[in-house]
């Protein structure tokens, strides 16, 4: 498949300009009773420009994001593009301590925050951790971080440096449109536009800087791909502060006109809601997410036995994009029987590597199932072994990145950037895979995630794509935990089959039967559902605490 080129917008600001000059009606945002179109999108994003270069940011300045997925979001992101500034987003799971280190890591000028989303105070947990106002500041220990902007529907404190949303527009009248518009068009495509929040070993936070040109091909691509198309409408689960939701949802939307529709708190239940009302087209997630939406159909939910299907329209929905190491084969095939998908896409990427892998239309189940696909246009993939030697098809190794997606470093970090990407401008992921003869790249695990029984290597993610071969496993979740006699070994938790109630016993002595002894979860223990983050992927901290607690 010969995928279409990119524009030549080179900048997000001017993608943002050609869009709303030739498709200024197209609805690009909508959320309960909001909507913009793109033009409305391109207006209110100048508005956002010209009160920040008010507020003194200047080209390369960073402005952090600290809030969750809404149309104000979106609006302020394009904003800050326009200003010719650098978005760093933070996660609304951030506590006081962690959005501190990130401000102080990129040193942003400009915060803007939902103060009291779901309740909290974030300014007063900011407060906490780098101590209250000085000199004019809105924090003594933040001394980069000039100015506050709270996002509706809160009402700004009384505090030094803190302006409401809604009087931004007003501070940027005083600058001229002619000089905010020369400011976004003065963006080059080699200038960086994110710097996004990740965290290693250290538990250290870093930056990785990404740049304008290396998104919008990444993303265009991607969009190509999935058939992200002018009419779907794709609800934006993963939050804006991952790299999944900003670009892959806030940039692709905009990139090939589809209606985003942000979701500022994801709530299962809902979700079925949501695909009826909005005439949901497009849906990205992690198996427990499609899982639910088939529990729902067929009137169960926790894996209890079968009830009457549920009158619920889902014939809107013709795409499903899934990260996942591993996806059952069933799932995809109950996707396409059930609810009647064109087609279900996997896919691999990574902060620092933005899109690497992706299945494709032509692709049948078991390569979508038990891969990611092959590289797109413009990256390579090698597997290399731990001298850094490379590996033949079949053969597991760490997985290498190279070509225009591997970000351009760690901000204000060249020790770790050097131990991230080589010389030779290779990205090491960390993450453990086999490449087949036709170029499909398994993801086997994560190193740091690998645990070592009786001298063995184990990787949770072969075991447990193993263990959805079981009839009797439905999902299935593998962690190692520390063991007197082998060192390591795993346990699996497991939601049963539709249908089944299965002993843990024989789910055992199936992965007996059908692993090496070392790859046999010691333990199985049956919960009607995993736990998954805010990005919907299975939370392996929560399973650890889990077996932390559990008796021996």
């Amino acid at each position: 498949m010969e995928l279409e080129p990119v524009p030549a917008w080179g900048t997000i600001p001017r993608m943002l300009r050609d869009q709303a000059a030739r498709h200024g009606d197209v609805e690009a945002v909508r959320a309960g009773d909001v909507s913009l179109t793109l033009a409305e999108l391109a207006a209110r994003a100048r508005e956002v420009a010209r009160g920040l270069i008010a507020l003194g940011v200047s080209p390369g300045d960073r402005v952090a994001v600290w809030a969750p997925n809404t149309p104000d979001w979106v609006v302020a992101a394009y904003g800050i593009w326009d200003a010719g500034a650098i978005i760093a987003p933070l996660s609304t799971r951030f506590r006081g301590i962690e959005a501190a280190q990130m401000l102080r890591k990129a040193g942003a000028k400009v915060l803007l925050v939902a103060e009291g989303f779901m309740d909290v105070s974030y300014l007063g947990m900011l407060a906490e951790a780098a101590g209250g106002p000085a000199g004019g500041r809105p924090y003594r220990d933040l001394p980069e971080l000039a100015h506050v902007v709270v996002l509706p529907p809160s009402a700004a404190p009384a505090r030094p440096g803190v302006l409401p949303w809604r009087d931004l527009p007003a501070a940027g009248s005083a600058v001229p449109a002619e000089a905010a518009e020369e400011r976004a068009l003065a963006v080059g495509p080699d200038d960086l536009a994110e710097i996004m929040a990740t965290s290693g070993t250290t538990g250290a936070p870093k930056g990785v800087m990404l740049h304008h040109e290396q998104l919008l091909r990444g993303y265009w691509d991607w969009a190509e791909i999935v058939t992200l198309r002018e009419g779907d409408r794709y609800p934006i689960i993963a939050p804006f502060s991952h790299g999944f939701g900003i670009n892959a949802g806030l940039l692709a939307c905009v990139l090939r006109r589809a209606t985003m529709l942000p979701v500022a708190v994801f709530r299962p239940d809902r979700l079925m809601d949501l695909i009826e009302r909005d005439r949901v087209s497009v849906l990205a997630g992690a198996p427990p997410m499609f899982f639910k939406i088939l529990d729902e159909l067929r009137g169960t939910g926790g894996g209890e036995p079968a009830g009457p299907p549920r009158t619920r329209d889902v014939s809107s929905l013709r795409v499903a994009i899934c990260g996942a190491a591993a996806v059952p084969p069933e799932l995809i095939r109950r996707l396409v029987d059930e609810v009647g998908l064109e087609r279900m896409i996997n896919a691999y990427g990574l902060m620092e590597g933005t899109v690497v892998s992706m299945t494709r239309a032509e692709d049948p189940v078991e390569v979508i199932a038990g891969s990611t696909g092959r590289p797109v246009p413009g990256v390579r993939v090698r597997i290399v072994d731990d001298d850094g030697k490379d590996l033949p098809p079949g053969e597991r190794g760490e997985i290498l990145v190279g070509g225009y997606g591997v970000m351009r470093g760690y901000w204000d970090d060249p020790e770790r950037t050097a131990e991230a990407v080589d010389a030779g401008g290779w990205l090491h992921t960390g993450d453990i895979g086999t490449v087949d003869e036709a170029g499909n790249l398994t993801i086997v695990d994560r190193k740091k995630e690998m645990f070592i029984v009786s001298g063995f290597n184990a990787y949770p993610a072969e075991i447990e794509s193993l263990l959805l071969r079981c009839p009797l496993v439905a999902q299935a979740a593998v962690i190692g935990v520390p063991d007197e006699r082998h060192g390591e070994v795993g346990w699996a938790y497991v939601v049963p089959a539709p249908g089944t109630s299965p002993d843990p016993a024989e789910i055992i002595a199936w992965a007996r039967a059908n692993m090496s002894n070392y790859k046999v979860p010691r333990r199985v223990e049956l919960v009607d559902a995993l736990p998954v983050n805010a990005n919907g992927k299975v939370d392996k901290p929560a399973l650890h605490a889990r077996a932390a607690r559990a008796p021996r």
